[in-house]
């Protein structure tokens, strides 16, 4: 296992002395004390690598050569997920199955970024008065990332992999919760065979995130997380030399399911997706449909039978380290206690279905959680839970679901349940949400945008569009006359 900083392809110890313990949610056992903690002189020793590196042998490589390590990094993955899955479950609870998925998806995003290393073409004006000019895109430098616990190995894999594609550098920040499976790509990424200071992993609190954010070398910064951390980023970016930012951050994504699914197929598919999807990891997904809206005419039957699945799935928590676990701890006494004071809070807003306590007397488990017909002003409606916590209120027509669905400040992912195409993407233009999944929950991969509108976020990672974040514009101009 390695704790140590990843920095210039080599573990070293933090300069500062610094450690920080993380502890196992299941049972509250020590997991490691040893894990390093990066200072200012970390952060800026692997600034310093990143620099020389995109300056010096990185900058000479081809598109074909990137591809070549950046395939390579997604086999040795793939090959040795089965080692690096269980360090997310020791660390935060995740699920081992879900974890290996993590893997899985991060290897996916590299092979997926491979294939555009040689893509990114430029532009030619047409020529005006005797300019001729063309467009180039160059990478923008040496880059940073912060990533959240709750997909540790997913961020890492948008962040870096674009990063690296278009001949960027990259610091990536695992978070302090679960730094452990993150710390180990350093070792594949050589094995992989990326230069020195290509691609260097730290660990630290928010302070080490601070010192990325408002480090004056670094030019550009991807960060995802809470809305306030974000706004924290984002503020120290424009103080110190307003490096390029990209804001990944919360949701309260809305749910609307219409009358016309009550065929079997659609109506079992609805209910998967509200209750196993809804639960995945626990509910701490950023994605997570935690406000459904049901038409009135099928909300007593879909509440019925979505509380026997949830009931069904409270018996499938356990050991995350056990490949039958589907339901893990939450991550950490913080977030248990946030989680159990919103349940409380929530019996006082809304009819409690099913849940809203703790399950079992050890660990950091709680119950999944149904609410009905909180109000406009309900905590539990209006603020992000993390948790496997889901609120459901009834409509009447379409403009009413749709007005409720974006009356959030929030606006990262959105789903609609319906036999009718025509209405699905006539609500689906309407809502506002970087992302709409129809007759599905949300979809993860590195092959299109994925980010929010309003306080969900800036920017989008995943796709063309992800790549493009990491190039700067070049004009270029040239008198023909001359």
């Amino acid at each position: 296992m390695h704790t140590q900083l990843f920095i210039n392809n080599e573990y070293v110890d933090s300069k500062v002395g610094e450690t920080l313990s993380v502890y196992s949610p299941h049972d509250e056992s020590l997991v490691s004390d040893k894990i390093q903690v990066a200072g200012q002189p970390d952060i800026d020793a692997a600034v310093a690598a990143a620099r020389a590196a995109f300056k010096g042998e990185w900058s000479k490589w081809t598109g074909p050569q990137r591809s070549k390590v950046m395939l390579k990094l997604a086999d040795l993955i793939d090959q040795n997920v089965e080692k690096l899955a269980p360090w997310e479950s020791k660390a935060m609870g995740q699920p081992v199955n879900v974890a290996k998925m993590m893997y899985g998806i991060t290897a996916s995003i590299f092979r997926y970024y491979a294939g555009w290393t040689d893509k990114v073409l430029g532009e030619q004006v047409p020529e005006v008065d005797g300019i001729y000019k063309i467009v180039e895109y160059n990478p923008i430098g040496v880059c940073a990332g912060i990533g959240a616990w709750n997909g540790s190995a997913a961020f890492f894999g948008f962040k870096v992999a674009a990063a690296v594609a278009v001949g960027c550098t990259f610091i990536y920040k695992g978070s302090e919760k679960s730094p452990l499976g993150v710390l180990q790509l350093g070792e594949l990424a050589k094995e992989a065979g990326f230069p020195p200071g290509v691609i260097n992993i730290v660990t630290g609190d928010g302070k080490t995130g601070a010192m990325l954010a408002s480090h004056m070398d670094i030019n550009k910064i991807s960060f995802t997380g809470s809305v306030f951390a974000g706004r924290k980023v984002q503020e120290l970016a424009n103080k110190s030399n307003l490096k390029r930012v990209v804001l990944e951050l919360g949701g309260k994504s809305p749910s609307l399911i219409f009358p016309d699914i009550t065929e079997h197929a659609s109506w079992e598919n609805a209910l998967t997706h509200h209750s196993q999807n809804f639960l995945l990891n626990t509910g701490q997904v950023c994605v997570a449909a935690s406000r459904t809206f049901v038409h009135e005419d099928i909300a007593e039957k879909f509440v019925a039978d979505l509380k026997v699945r949830f009931e069904q799935f409270a018996h499938t928590t356990g050991d995350p380290q056990d490949p039958k676990t589907f339901l893990g701890p939450l991550v950490d006494q913080k977030q248990f206690d946030r989680v159990m004071e919103f349940m409380e809070v929530g019996k006082g807003e809304a009819k409690l279905i099913t849940g809203g306590g703790r399950y079992g007397d050890k660990g950091f488990y709680v119950q999944p959680t149904i609410f009905l017909n909180p109000g406009d002003d309900a905590r539990i409606y209006r603020e992000e839970i993390f948790g496997p916590v889901i609120s459901i209120r009834t409509f009447k027509t379409e403009e009413e679901a749709i007005r409720m669905a974006n009356d959030t400040s929030y606006g990262l992912s959105a789903c609609v349940f319906t036999n009718s195409t025509s209405r699905s993407l006539r609500i689906a233009r309407q809502l506002e949400a970087g992302m709409v999944n129809i007759n599905t929950s949300q979809t993860f991969g590195g092959d299109a945008p994925f980010g929010g509108w309003k306080q969900s976020g800036l920017g989008r990672e995943g796709g063309k569009q992800g790549l493009m974040h990491y190039v700067e514009a070049k004009t270029i101009s040239i008198n023909m006359a001359v």
